[in-house]
Formats: structure tokens, C-alpha cells, sequence
């Protein structure tokens, strides 16, 4: 670690072997201080949105290095490559009336492309032809917050002269998610504790002609924004020496109302190698918690 450089030069050897003890304990599934190759996507879905379109979602995957971004394949073929912040991609330019195979797979921050997801089918409608009207506004939406991160969320079916075939979901101008035309209520998921949100949905027809927006739902999560989900920052590395034992402090922080600091350091006991000793507080909206990391002998 570069900041260990500040160190006196007698702690630099127990300091060094403690590092790696830290960057394992951070990975979780991590291999070492390189960590592993991001794991396989969960929770994937795939709906057919139009007679040449297919809506692919899945969950956020959880990785040290992090993700970096994802790649979804049609079969063997990489499809569309979207960004770590979105978990949905609308596949276009397929074929009517063609079943297809889709995978998705996490690509992470030093270029590693974990193994992909199980695979999910989706059947593209037969195409309609001539068909420019659009199905008729959802109405009478409603939804209500479930806890801090997820709404759910209900509408009146929408009306078309062929058939609708799918909603889609949209927070603000983006569209979020998407379910099938029987389906008259969803939940949203991944949301912030304490925030404001406005929902609307509209209806897809198979030729692809979409709705106006229904009646826009406004909801406000319960609970405070307790930072998730967000890069840590103001990383610092100091070191000390106390009670015979030799100590790394590490602080960082996530948003302004959270932060946190440790002490970790690497102790000998009677000339014997060292092994890891760890003692700290979370300061979380200004409450100070017990946090302790459990060691490893050196």
C-alpha cells in the first residue's frame, strides 16, 4: 500500500504482513488483494417487448474488484453491453415469432468476465402488420412504499387493437423495468431509504407502439438514506504503536452523515510470529458502533 511509506521503518514488516489480513477481510470472496472474477448473475428474467424486441433484467452482482459492467448474450452472441449502474437492456433487431436464449455475465474493474447466468428464454410475438395505433393510457395507477428500498405499484389494464403486450415502468424519464402484458402491479426494488420517486407506466403493443404515461404515482421511501450502494471515499492510512503493538488505522467514509474508522494492527506475544489484532468503532449518523474484524495468525 503506497501511504505505508510514511511509516517508521521498523513497522513496515509487520504493517506489510497485516495488509493482506485487511484486503481479505474487505473481498469477502476475494482472493487475496486481487480478488476474484466477478460471480454469475442471479434473478435474470427475459420478456418478449415487442415482435423484435426482448426485455433481459437481472440482479446487481456484489463483487471485489467491482463490477465494472455487463454483457448479455443472445445464445453466443454478445447482444448488448451496458454499464454497472443498469440491470436491464431491451435486445432489438431480432426475428417475429423466434424463441431465443439469454445469458448475462459481470465484467469487473480489471477487465475479468465472470461466468454467465443461467439461461432464460424469451419468444418474440408473431409481427403485426400495419399496426400504427398505440395502446390506450394505463389509469388509475396506485402504489405504496414497502419499507425503505421498494414500492409496489398497480395500474388499469390498457386497451389495444391487436393485444398489449407488455408495461413498462418508468422512474422519472427512465425506464426501469418492465413486465408482461397480464400484469397489472409490479414491484420496484433497489430504491434509498428516505428518498422521493415518481412512477408512471405505459403499454407496448408487438409492433412496438407505445402508450402515453398513466397517472404519475409519487412516493417518498420511509427511513434515512444510510449511504448503500455508494463508492467510499476519503480513504486514509496512519499507523501507531501502543502497548507493545504495532497498529494500521484506516478510515474512509461514504456520504457526509456516514463514516467509519478502524484500527487494525499485527502484535508479537513473547518473539512469537505476529498474528492480527483488531479493535475499532462505526460512526454512523453520529452513533459510534463495535467493529471488530475477526484475524488471521501471520
Amino acid at each position: 500500500m503506497p501511504r505505508a511509506a510514511v511509516l517508521p521503518r521498523r513497522l513496515l514488516a509487520p504493517v506489510a504482513g497485516l495488509v493482506l489480513v485487511c484486503s481479505c477481510g474487505w473481498g469477502g470472496d476475494g482472493d487475496g488483494a486481487e480478488g476474484r472474477a466477478p460471480g454469475a448473475p442471479g434473478g435474470v428474467t427475459a420478456a418478449a417487448g415487442s415482435s423484435r424486441s426482448v426485455h433481459v433484467m437481472w440482479d446487481a452482482v456484489s463483487a471485489q474488484p467491482r463490477v465494472r459492467g455487463y454483457e448479455v448474450y443472445r445464445g453466443t452472441t454478445k447482444a448488448a453491453e451496458v454499464p454497472a449502474a443498469e440491470h436491464m437492456v431491451d435486445v432489438t433487431r431480432l426475428r417475429p415469432s423466434t424463441m431465443y436464449v439469454f445469458t448475462v455475465r459481470a465484467r469487473d474493474t480489471q477487465g475479468r468476465l465472470g461466468p454467465p447466468s443461467g439461461e432464460v428464454r424469451a419468444t418474440t410475438p408473431a409481427a403485426v402488420p400495419a399496426d400504427d395505433t398505440p395502446p390506450t393510457r394505463p389509469g388509475r395507477t396506485s402504489g405504496r412504499a414497502v419499507g425503505g428500498r421498494e414500492v409496489q405499484l398497480a395500474w388499469s389494464a390498457s386497451r389495444d387493437d391487436t393485444a398489449v403486450l407488455s408495461y413498462d415502468i418508468y422512474q422519472g424519464t427512465a425506464k426501469i423495468h418492465s413486465v408482461g402484458g397480464d400484469q397489472t402491479a409490479t414491484v420496484v426494488t433497489g430504491l434509498r431509504p428516505g428518498a422521493r420517486y415518481v412512477f408512471t407506466v405505459r403499454a407496448r403493443d408487438a409492433a412496438d407502439n407505445l402508450s402515453p404515461p398513466g397517472p404519475a404515482v409519487r412516493l417518498t421511501t420511509p427511513g434515512s438514506d444510510d449511504g448503500r450502494g455508494t463508492a467510499p471515499a476519503g480513504f486514509r492510512v496512519t499507523g501507531h504503536r501502543a502497548d507493545g503493538a504495532y497498529f494500521l488505522d484506516l478510515s474512509w467514509s461514504r456520504r457526509a452523515r456516514t463514516a467509519w474508522s478502524a484500527s487494525t494492527g499485527s502484535c508479537w506475544t513473547g518473539g512469537r510470529r505476529p498474528h492480527s489484532c483488531t479493535a475499532g468503532t462505526r460512526r454512523a449518523n453520529g452513533r459510534r458502533t463495535p467493529s471488530t474484524w475477526a484475524g488471521r495468525r501471520g
